[in-house]
């Protein structure tokens, strides 16, 4: 994998910001994530009058995931990097549902640009629960 253009994909998180559906909270959010096979694939949230039913960005870009363009002949593809983004265009730090949910379709190297710099996953969310653990656990 090439070198990361953070300009590239937060530009691209901030196109998906101006897509999002706030009729509520009015407080748009794009994000757009690298992925294992090349592509950038970009989400926005979109909200719902049941207020805690609706998606955050991060769910929209997992969803774009595993969409039309995807090649799920092979590997999974896996998230390489990720940037989340406010109204301003400014780094996001994702919600703890999002976290895991990064976690969960990324890697603990999967980088994430935060409030704090770029980070891994593996920082934003120390000792996480994922798949293996069902594994090992069950």
């Amino acid at each position: 994998m090439s070198e990361i253009d953070w300009d590239v994909l937060r530009g691209a998180a901030r196109d998906a910001m101006k897509r999002a559906y706030i009729p509520y909270s009015k407080f748009p959010v794009g994000a757009a994530a690298l992925v294992s096979d090349g592509r950038v694939v970009t989400g926005c949230n979109v909200e719902n009058a049941s207020y805690g039913l609706g998606l955050c960005a991060e769910c929209s870009v997992v969803s774009a995931l595993y969409g039309p363009d995807a090649d799920l002949s092979g590997d999974r593809p896996r998230l390489i990097a990720i940037s989340v983004v406010d109204r301003h265009g400014e780094p996001l730090m994702p919600c703890g549902r999002c976290r895991q949910l990064l976690w969960e379709h990324g890697t603990p190297d999967t980088l994430l640009e935060s409030v704090s710099g770029i980070r891994p996953l593996s920082a934003i969310l120390p000792d996480a629960f994922g798949p293996d653990d069902l594994i090992t656990r069950s």
